[in-house]
């Protein structure tokens, strides 16, 4: 029988969550940085690491329980080159094609409607997200800026958990 005493339940690991969709060229960012995570198993001791088609309404599952999540994205923000990456608090938001889509909600309303439906939501969520160049071709290759920002999206990742999981240690 499930615990329904929050008192007593444990709390899932640390969440690594990547969006974006594997046969849309820069999109499928998202999936490689799940792919190469899923090979350090100095990572998947201390969290979970999950690639996640999905956006909207489906986040609140994903997200519930959680109490710290970094999301992998793709972003179009026009303002830089593609292939620099963006690392940002979700209260700092920019919308992305995985966050924020057109008959959905978009990841602050998934979280505050995950809260008013009793679920506890993270309190520290964070994003990476690379810059695109191509959101439209249906190829399952990135560009080569995208692909170009991989290695360091990864240092970026392990250097997230690393700080997140020190921070669980201490306390």
């Amino acid at each position: 029988m499930e615990n329904l005493n929050p008192q007593f339940s444990q709390p899932k690991p640390l969440l690594v969550l990547c969006l974006g969709n594997e046969i849309i060229s820069d999109d499928g960012f998202g999936p490689e940085i799940a792919r190469q995570l899923a090979q350090h198993c100095d990572l998947k001791e201390q969290t979970d690491i999950i690639f996640a088609p999905v956006a909207g309404f489906h986040l609140i599952d994903l997200l519930a329980d959680r109490e710290k999540v970094l999301i992998i994205d793709t972003i179009r923000t026009g303002k830089v080159a593609p292939g620099m990456l963006h690392s940002f608090p979700a209260g700092q938001l920019t919308p992305s094609n995985n966050l924020t889509i057109s008959h959905q909600i978009s990841l602050p309303v998934a979280l505050e409607l995950g809260r008013n439906f009793g679920a506890k939501m993270p309190y520290v969520l964070d994003l990476i997200a690379v810059e695109a160049e191509d959101l439209e071709t249906i190829k399952e290759e990135l560009t080569p800026p995208v692909r170009a920002a991989v290695s360091d999206a990864i240092e970026l990742v392990k250097d997230w958990v690393s700080r997140n999981a020190m921070k669980d240690a201490k306390q």
